[in-house]
């Protein structure tokens, strides 16, 4: 479920909503009920950045599987930022 509240509304009520944004997101339309932004809380936004950084991963191990190509210990943990 999310909010959904004009550019207006948000800009009166600002505090309300970013308040409300922790709890659920905020769609935040424009006229004629289109989505400009969607304000949503940190906590929310980290979790979202890493699942899709987790995604891409496991994308590019899937790519290098298929393309039947070896890597060493060292190259792997390059790869992942863990050398």
């Amino acid at each position: 479920m999310s909010t959904e509240v004009t550019t207006s509304e948000f800009r009166n009520e600002q505090s309300r909503y970013l308040d409300a944004a922790q709890r659920e997101p905020a769609s935040i339309l424009s006229r004629g009920a289109r989505r400009r932004a969607v304000v949503v809380s940190p906590d929310f936004f980290d979790r979202a950045i890493e699942a899709l950084e987790d995604m891409e991963g496991i994308r590019a191990a899937a790519a290098a599987r298929r393309e039947g190509g070896e890597m060493t210990l060292k190259e792997l943990k390059a790869e992942f930022g863990l050398d």
